[in-house]
């Protein structure tokens, strides 16, 4: 069983903007500006977005931990 790339590419944005909302937080308790807090933000969704993308795709490659649904080919 494999997933069909935009199933990624949608996994990809969902929990950036997940991320990207944390790292906004954190970067504006650490700095205190706003300014600066947002444009880290913005900077590391498009970052993380395409490395999270090939991430899916190299592990969508990689058979360990999966199992087979084997369907039979006679009905009990």
């Amino acid at each position: 069983m494999s997933e069909k790339r935009y199933r990624s590419i949608l996994k990809a944005i969902s929990w950036r903007l997940t991320g990207t909302i944390d790292t906004f937080v954190i970067s504006f308790l650490v700095t205190g500006k706003l300014k600066f807090a947002l444009s880290i933000s913005v900077i590391e969704v498009f970052t993380k977005i395409t490395l999270y993308y090939l991430h899916e795709r190299l592990w969508n490659r990689i058979n360990a931990g999966r199992i087979k649904n084997i369907v039979p080919d006679y009905e009990i």
